[in-house]
């Protein structure tokens, strides 16, 4: 087996195991993965929900709302908006909390690669 840090670091590269490994890039990690799984098991659920009432419930997915607008076409249509609120929610949220750190770890191993620390 070989050592993973073997040629990373060579001619006055980057490390990137010990920067992957480094705390800042961890916080950066689990933010991301804090904001993300919920969110993700939250839609697939709500997905799922349309699914199943289409597949086992239709005749309460065929009521009518209003007019020729029935309660599986809402929940048809909620599933896009669904997925714009979450692309919206998390840029805002990356923006805000997830970039600052980025930022931080890019400009820090531009100046390693640079040799200007």
């Amino acid at each position: 087996m070989t050592d993973r840090r073997i040629d990373s670091a060579r001619g006055g590269g980057v490390d990137y195991i010990t920067v992957e490994e480094s705390p800042r890039f961890r916080e950066l990690k689990k933010r991301q993965r804090s904001f993300i799984f919920p969110l993700a098991v939250a839609f697939l659920v709500w997905y799922f929900v349309y699914v199943l009432l289409s597949s086992f419930a239709p005749t309460f997915m065929a009521q009518p709302v209003f007019g020729a607008v029935t309660v599986g076409l809402l929940f048809g249509l909620g599933q896009f908006v669904t997925t714009f609120a979450i692309t919206m929610g998390y840029v805002a949220y990356a923006n805000r909390r997830l970039d600052p750190i980025a930022e931080e770890l890019r400009d820090e191993l531009e100046r390693t690669e640079r040799g200007t620390k």
